[in-house]
């Protein structure tokens, strides 16, 4: 993208256009198209439809403001639009929503004064004043003077090549001043803005999501004592955003966050997109942290050195400094039972306790952990993944995984079908995997956003061993880490993984690669359910000869011709 355009927040919204031309939702996109390509680089747009279900009730940041720009000075323009035609009559311009007629002069009205309170409460005198506009880019509107606001504040169907220069005469281009980045931090709040810690490992950008209505508002919603709260939530429905907002809501209560998982690149991703101040890291690292203060190493030639590194750990006592005001256990379906004991001695006696988890992708086999007197709350809705992606797991898992039914497929997103490609006596799994690479490219995909995950493991892939496939150079793991503990990746632009160090983890393009089974089980399906949702828009499978036969079988349809 040109950096000379404006910033659009969030981004990802150009995958939502294609919808039906006519509606709201559309509209409001190419109204965002327009804004980025017509306002310069110093503006800042804020809307609020991405990650939002296309529906009829239309898309708006605060009460009737749909879009929200940004000076670099901070100073505020808001946008109503109202696709469609408008009634004018002696209570001025009206829509009708509903059934019921609504005056645009009043619903600007209120909520400009709603969102000027807002700012005001954060920025206090600094606050700027909140411009307005209104864009109705159908209606011709007959008597501007008679519409209950500023003839010059209308840019109706007449004057709709003029918006941007409007926009820009009414919020002129400013340096940079102080207060900005207070409002900018306002503004992500008002839209709720997560950081989606998924986005796969290496991405040059940090991918934002808004669940609209979804499970970090619902969670941290509730209010009981003590609070221990178990999450089951399927894959996609936002448990690592919850876990990152409990850690980031810690912090700035003053307390000390704890991030526990097994997973060790999702726990390094997360500790690089955490605020500083608390600790994010795999059970075995917290339990090397225990022996380290007691001037302990634990001896990795042992055959048992992670059982014995666990059980050492637990002789020990906790430092006051491993002690934490609230303890964030993610991907808890791959603990043991016997780790459960252990954890808990790291939360102080009132530290809020949240376990997230999902059984569905339970790769190890691992025995659920009882957690008695914890309230429960389950996700069933899959924000992440393609809804051709849910549509292929649903089909495939039914009459075996008992719950898959209620799984919801909640993605904007409504991709092409799920590709199958099948390794076979004319095609290597090199060529399928470079066709794979070629589909995703023709998709309009870049290298960056296409990660290649393996069904088998470092050790056993034979993916994992190239450096390159055809033109592209692959990012892998060369199983070091630096001085900083950090990853060390061979150079690359497209990544490949195992399947297990990828959980945890998406990317807007997923390769799942070296698929092979005798019999589509309870555990095959486990590992299908973990690869495939990794997926956030284009999903292509590649299998060998006699696994794509039972899927082909099992799918027929849903698969891409």
């Amino acid at each position: 993208m040109d950096g000379r355009v404006a910033k659009v927040v969030p981004d990802g919204w150009r995958e939502l256009a294609g919808g039906d031309a006519g509606s709201a939702a559309e509209r409001e996109l190419a109204t965002l198209a327009l804004l980025e390509r017509g306002l310069p680089s110093g503006y800042t747009v804020y809307h609020g439809v991405h990650w939002t279900r296309l529906d009829d009730s239309g898309f708006s940041i605060y009460g009737d403001i749909d879009f929200v720009v940004v000076n670099a000075a901070g100073d505020l323009l808001a946008i109503e639009q109202r696709s469609g035609f408008l009634e004018e009559g002696p209570q001025g311009l009206s829509s009708r929503r509903r059934g019921r007629s609504r005056s645009v002069a009043m619903g600007i009205a209120r909520s400009r004064h709603a969102l000027q309170s807002r700012l005001g409460q954060r920025l206090g005198e600094t606050a700027p004043r909140i411009e307005y506009l209104l864009y109705c880019p159908d209606h011709f509107v007959r008597q501007p003077h008679a519409a209950g606001l500023d003839p010059e504040r209308i840019i109706d169907a007449a004057l709709r090549d003029q918006l941007v220069a409007r926009i820009r005469a009414v919020l002129p281009e400013a340096d940079p001043a102080p207060r900005a980045a207070e409002v900018h931090r306002f503004l992500r709040d008002e839209i709720r803005l997560e950081p989606d810690v998924s986005a796969r490992l290496g991405m040059a950008r940090e991918r934002i999501t808004r669940v609209s209505g979804g499970l970090t508002q619902w969670a941290r919603s509730l209010d009981f004592q003590p609070f221990h709260l178990r999450v089951v939530g399927t894959a996609g429905s936002g448990k690592t955003q919850l876990a990152l907002t409990e850690y980031s809501a810690t912090l700035a209560a003053g307390g000390r966050p704890l991030y526990v998982c097994f997973n060790r690149p999702l726990a390094d991703h997360l500790a690089r997109i955490a605020p500083e101040g608390g600790l994010a890291c795999t059970f075995h690292h917290l339990c090397e942290r225990v022996l380290a203060a007691h001037g302990e190493r634990p001896d990795y030639a042992r055959p048992d050195a992670f059982d014995a590194l666990i059980a050492r750990a637990a002789e020990l006592p906790v430092p006051d400094d491993l002690r934490f005001d609230a303890l964030i256990v993610d991907e808890g379906q791959d603990f043991a039972a016997e780790w459960a004991d252990p954890l808990w001695r790291h939360a102080d006696a009132h530290a809020r306790r949240i376990w997230l988890e999902d059984p569905m992708q339970n790769l190890y086999g691992r025995t659920p952990i009882a957690l008695p007197g914890w309230v429960t709350l389950h996700a069933h809705s899959n924000f992440r993944s393609p809804r051709p992606v849910v549509r292929m797991l649903q089909t495939l898992m039914e009459g075996v995984m008992p719950g898959v039914e209620r799984i919801e497929a909640a993605s904007p997103f409504d991709a092409d079908d799920v590709v199958l490609l099948s390794v076979d006596a004319a095609h290597s799994l090199t060529q399928r995997v470079k066709e794979a690479i070629r589909l995703c490219f023709a998709a309009g995909f870049h290298a960056p956003d296409v990660a290649i995950i393996s069904w088998r493991g470092r050790e056993q892939s034979e993916l994992l061993k190239h450096d390159r496939l055809g033109a592209n150079a692959l990012r892998s793991f060369t199983g070091q880490y630096d001085l900083l503990g950090q990853p060390e990746y061979k150079d690359g632009e497209v990544l490949i993984e195992s399947v297990y160090r990828f959980k945890g983890q998406s990317a807007p393009a997923v390769i799942l690669a070296e698929i092979d089974f005798d019999t589509l089980d309870e555990r095959v399906l486990r590992k299908l359910f973990v690869g495939a949702t990794r997926a956030m828009m284009k999903l292509v499978l590649v299998a060998s000869d006699r696994a794509a036969a039972q899927l082909r079988e099992r799918l027929g349809p849903l698969l891409a011709s």
